[in-house]
């Protein structure tokens, strides 16, 4: 079947069709990570697991993610976003056989790690694909939808979980993905979109690729040591090792980013971190996903330690964010494109940083309805900024570059979580959890975190582009630099 993306998105049954492939996968991956977070108690105790290599279970599917994400990205610009994303749905599903059948911790790593080096086909793409199978005018509509489809997914991800470890093991919360991802493999190649390339490709170095892992990688895993040292997590890496990590991990970065330089597409997007609108949209994104790592991290102390809620209410309240963000995306998907993502995202981060603060100067005993309308607010917020955010992402640079554009979204994303988790580790290393004062300084950090973010967002108010002369200007630059060369155009990918 020939899906070819018009220049303006599928038409008719062809986009539902490719909506609901779309839709499914989001689902099973947003899900795994809320699944896996809520049942690695479980996990250790089935294989009597100590809490510092148990870790690992989830550090090694974040590791493989992050460091492949431009990698995988790089990939669909040249062989094809759909190619790139359906093989990573088939890497998913083999892996979370692996997972499902792991007889030991160190088998169920390596599924974990297999797990995340096929989300960074999956993160890298979908994004881009969302583009090519919704016309211009409905783009924001549908880069909403994704945003809302997320925040379910993460809200009912604790319940899910629950409910199958009450008639089964730990195995069937990986055994659930094999028919999603066979489904989303089968239909996906029916009517997923194609992306056409236009400029002549150049081709990825394993020496980038092996750069790129290299900085990701040893910054990661120093962030992470940090984190766990600080914590109740006896930590595996001496300190002065993850130091010597994170100072190697900067100088390969530096030799990555000059190698990156005289490239026409280079792996690392140098070419649409010059684009200023973008470059400030990058940045708004990794601040505010360390605001909200570091609440999410940090309110569960309050919850159960000092406001004295059950787990079963404190779930129920945590819902209220992003129920809010399912709410909120739909609605603010149709602000897309009539009023300023700069805007947009300035007033949502905005109120995100509100609602964290009051939620920091909440007493020791509040009663639960105090507590939920704080955090709808935050999600309120969240969900304000996420959608137009995203879109201004995916839409500063040309097409051809869609798939770096969605890798740096999802390296933005995870680098910003990495980020998070260690800011809060840090500051539990110094203050005391059991008296609420580490946790209530995370929440006021994390609301000054988000009006940073707010800052970087409004800040793109000045290079917003408000007519279609204003866009092709913008991509204009691409052409300067690297002209579309018809001996060398790319076909469509099969």
């Amino acid at each position: 079947m020939n899906n070819a993306a018009p220049q303006d998105g599928l038409n008719g049954a062809a986009r539902y069709c490719a909506l609901v492939v779309l839709i499914v996968n989001v689902i099973m991956t947003s899900l795994d990570g809320t699944i896996m977070n809520m049942a690695l108690p479980s996990v250790m105790k089935a294989m009597n697991a100590t809490a510092a290599s148990s870790v690992w279970i989830i550090s090694a599917y974040q590791l493989a993610a992050l460091t492949l994400l431009l990698p995988a990205a790089g990939a669909g610009d040249r062989i094809g976003l759909r190619k790139v994303y359906l093989l990573g749905v088939a890497g998913f599903t083999i892996a979370s056989a692996i997972c499902g059948i792991a007889p030991n911790l160190g088998v169920l790593i390596l599924g974990r790690s297999i797990q995340g080096a096929s989300a960074a086909g999956i993160m890298s793409c979908s994004n881009a694909l969302v583009k090519l199978t919704y016309p211009k005018r409905l783009f924001g509509v549908g880069v909403s939808i994704n945003a809302a489809v997320i925040a379910a997914a993460s809200a009912s991800g604790p319940s899910i979980a629950a409910a199958i470890m009450s008639v089964a093991t730990w195995h069937w919360l990986f055994i659930i993905n094999l028919p999603a991802g066979v489904f989303v493999v089968i239909m996906g190649s029916k009517f997923l979109p194609r992306n056409r390339m236009d400029v002549r490709r150049e081709p990825v170095k394993i020496t980038d690729v092996l750069l790129n892992m290299a900085t990701f990688g040893l910054i990661l895993v120093a962030l992470q040591s940090f984190g766990q040292g600080a914590s109740a997590v006896k930590e595996q890496i001496p300190a002065n090792v993850a130091l010597a990590m994170l100072v190697s991990g900067l100088i390969v970065g530096i030799v990555y980013w000059r190698r990156q330089l005289g490239l026409s597409m280079p792996l690392l997007p140098i070419d649409l971190l010059r684009i200023p609108i973008f470059r400030l949209s990058m940045c708004t994104s990794v601040t505010s996903f360390v605001s909200q790592t570091a609440a999410f991290v940090a309110l569960p102390f309050l919850f159960l330690g000092i406001w004295g809620y059950s787990p079963a209410r404190a779930g129920l309240l945590m819902a209220c964010w992003p129920v809010t963000v399912v709410v909120v995306a739909p609605i603010v998907g149709r602000l897309i494109g009539r009023v300023p993502g700069g805007l947009l995202g300035g007033i949502g981060l905005a109120i995100l940083a509100v609602g964290l603060a009051l939620l920091a100067t909440l007493p020791e005993h509040p009663d639960a309805i105090a507590i939920a309308w704080r955090m709808s607010l935050c999600g309120m917020g969240f969900g304000i900024f996420q959608s137009p955010n995203n879109h201004t992402i995916m839409t500063s640079g040309p097409a051809y570059r869609n798939g770096a554009a969605g890798g740096m979204l999802g390296t933005a994303r995870l680098t910003g979580q990495t980020l998070g988790a260690a800011m809060l580790m840090l500051i539990f290393s110094v203050l005391p959890v059991n008296t609420g004062r580490g946790p209530v300084v995370a929440l006021d950090l994390s609301a000054g975190m988000a009006a940073v973010a707010g800052i970087f967002s409004s800040l793109r108010l000045r290079y917003a582009p408000r007519t279609d002369a204003d866009i092709a200007s913008t991509h204009q630059y691409f052409e300067d630099v690297e002209p579309p060369t018809s001996g060398n155009a790319c076909r469509i990918d099969s």
